[in-house]
């Protein structure tokens, strides 16, 4: 039987937006009672009292125009509905959209979700490799602060946006000081690293683009850790993230392409491919986020908000591939979040007794063990996406290809999200830290649409980055 260093010697983990586990895939449930998804009677009450139940009607994109909240404070809502304490009931979702949107009709979108045939890339593979049941979000907040779980294991006491993380070394650091390759590759440069602005200031070497990653899989010259941002905008490209109000579709598409490199590349029979998306945009989910065991503390307090880091945020999908694992795994009775991914390299590259981490870290489940099969498996299958990044099939070849569904035109002009507008303010705190005759001048309190903050963003990245190329795979 293989050592699990020979199976899993690339661990490869690309990170989605904002999406709850009930929403991408809580219809699978319907056709496999294992899945901890959706039965079709929950409901949520609405501002006038009225049950919201959930339907399998959701569309790619125009259901959730008004980003739904996902800070903190509206988490809270979303879990206790204005009574905290205790196990999270679940019943403020529709609340919590109505007080982003004041509209009663648009607030029921929140319990919307995707049947399983509009998304063919993920449910194909959550119905093919290993799905997890329960993999939570490490903070009951936004984007950064879970994204920070991903790479330091920790957020440094923060549930927003703040990207001031101090005190503690990336595992992409870790991965290199100790002799090994580790690479964050993001799509290109107007969509450039998100939340990451000050490690690509100081050690830019760590990152490469999407291009570049497409060369690798090729190649087979995978780093032995890899870490893949979507793209976050409209431009040349289509966003790709699954952000609302990006077109879900184009991330499917983007999944499919990543899958079909990775399938085809001669790192394939060691690679071990994860994807988890950061936290669940505010949507519902009917699963409550368990407490953490108080032995293992965080260590942290939220100044702002009393946050005490004792337990997790809303559940998202996260779904394992490899050849290893037997096909059609659910992951059940064993709870995940976003510290498990340092934990998992950082014990299978490292040391499981490595100590510069938090003891949350630590204690945080892995996921190498669920590549359990003694011969690798020989089944193949390719998406057929519109990415151009994409490797093709023959047309003579008999293997089997899935239909992926393609995205409307891309809208560019549409106002910036929050998110943007949060990555385009870290940029702009990045570049006046450059010396003013490298600096690009430009009044970020003027830039209003997608492609201003794309065309503002590939401006400072480039003079961060110059070393990228500017391609990421166009469509």
């Amino acid at each position: 039987m293989p050592d699990i260093r020979e199976k899993a010697q690339h661990i490869v983990v690309l990170m989605m937006e904002n999406r709850s586990f009930d929403h991408m895939l809580g219809g699978l449930k319907a056709a496999i009672p294992a899945v901890d998804g959706l039965t079709g009677t929950e409901t949520n009450p609405d501002t006038k009292g009225a049950p919201v139940q959930v339907t399998p009607t959701a569309d790619y994109q125009s259901d959730l125009q008004d980003d739904p909240g996902h800070h903190y404070p509206d988490v809270d809502i979303q879990l206790f509905d204005g009574t905290p304490g205790g196990t999270p009931g679940m019943q403020g979702f529709v609340h919590a959209y109505f007080n982003k949107t004041g509209d009663v009709k648009k607030s029921h979108n929140i319990m919307k979700y995707f049947a399983p045939d509009q998304l063919p890339v993920l449910t194909t593979l959550a119905q093919r490799y290993v799905l997890f049941n329960r993999w939570f979000s490490s903070i009951p907040g936004p984007t950064l602060c879970n994204r920070a779980f991903a790479h330091f294991g920790t957020s440094f006491g923060n549930t927003g946006m703040s990207v001031n993380y101090v005190g503690r070394k990336s595992v992409y650091q870790r991965m290199v000081e100790a002799g090994h390759t580790s690479k964050l590759y993001y799509y290109n440069q107007a969509s450039s690293t998100l939340g990451l602005t000050f490690l690509l200031m100081d050690q830019p070497a760590l990152f490469g683009t999407f291009a570049q990653f497409a060369n690798d899989c090729k190649s087979g010259n995978l780093p032995q850790y890899s870490f893949l941002e979507p793209n976050y905008k409209d431009g040349d490209d289509l966003a790709n993230d699954q952000h609302p109000d990006n077109d879900v579709r184009a991330g499917d598409d983007f999944i499919g392409t990543v899958y079909n490199m990775l399938r085809s590349s001669p790192a394939w029979p060691n690679t071990v491919f994860l994807i988890v998306y950061d936290e669940h945009g505010g949507i519902y989910d009917h699963v409550p986020p368990p407490a953490l065991d108080p032995a293992h503390p965080d260590g942290n307090t939220d100044k702002e908000t009393g946050f005490k880091f004792d337990r997790l945020g809303v559940r998202v999908p996260a779904i394992l591939v490899s050849p290893w694992v037997p096909r059609g795994t659910i992951v059940d009775g064993r709870v995940f979040e976003h510290a498990s991914i340092p934990a998992t390299v950082t014990n299978l590259f490292i040391d499981p007794n490595y100590k510069d981490r938090t003891a949350r870290e630590q204690a945080a489940d892995t996921f190498l063990d669920l590549l359990s099969l003694d011969t690798m498996r020989d089944d193949a299958f390719h998406f057929a996406v519109g990415n151009s990044a994409s490797p093709h099939v023959p047309a003579s070849s008999r293997i089997e290809v899935i239909p992926v569904p393609q995205a409307g035109p891309a809208r560019p002009d549409r106002p910036m999200s929050d998110l943007l507008k949060e990555h385009v303010q870290h940029m702009h705190e990045a570049e006046i830290t450059l010396p003013p005759s490298q600096q690009t001048g430009i009044d970020i309190t003027k830039l209003k649409t997608v492609r201003d903050a794309g065309d503002y963003i590939g401006k400072v990245t480039a003079i961060l980055h110059p070393q990228a190329t500017a391609g990421g795979g166009a469509r």
